[in-house]
């Protein structure tokens, strides 16, 4: 038997999208941005999950510009809530900006969203509030257990695709048929 000390392949800047083998309802039918994965843990953020409230009433409720803006909200992920993340195609470097994947970079910090509020921000964004996270290990043995497909991601799939497609639309461009995902197991 043959032994490795390679560090498995990051997953970051992948989509995840969670299979009917998945067994927590919180992630029922959900597609989770994949934005850091490395052998400490994953960090992620839901993109088709739109909350009740829209960027404009956050942009009011931090008495910024742009009260006007009747887009979505997602909810991330049910860690930290009250956290916001915004995934974003290039434009301004923010005070927390990080590219995750080709052509999409996440902000932490409140700047861009003055930026946004102003409409000086990034042609194509995504507001997220709260974070899907994995222990060491953790993603990695859920991918064993088939809870997750995974496929890389495009800035159509995160922005372009409407929210109530993405599901669909990212099943079909790794060619599987959403009919033909089962929940039963079987080995062959």
């Amino acid at each position: 038997m043959r032994t490795t000390n390679e560090t498995p392949p990051s997953l970051g800047g992948h989509l995840l999208i969670a299979t009917p083998y998945l067994g927590d309802p919180r992630f029922h039918g959900a597609i989770v941005f994949l934005c850091d994965h490395s052998e400490a843990g994953a960090l992620g953020v839901m993109i088709n999950r739109p909350l009740d409230i829209s960027l404009g009433e956050i942009l009011e409720q931090l008495d910024m510009d742009g009260g006007e803006l009747d887009c979505p909200v997602y909810s991330g992920g049910p860690v930290e809530q009250e956290r916001g993340f915004v995934l974003h195609t290039p434009a301004a470097q923010w005070q927390t900006t990080s590219e995750v994947a080709a052509g999409i970079r996440l902000t932490t910090s409140k700047d861009v969203l003055t930026s946004i509020g102003r409409g000086e921000g990034p042609s194509h964004y995504l507001v997220a509030l709260g974070y899907a996270g994995w222990s060491e290990g953790q993603l990695e043995a859920e991918l064993a257990g088939n809870a997750w497909l995974t496929c890389p991601a495009t800035t159509d799939l995160v922005f372009e695709t409407p929210c109530e497609k993405r599901y669909a639309a990212v099943l079909a461009h790794l060619g599987i048929d959403l009919n033909q995902l089962s929940d039963s197991i079987g080995h062959a």
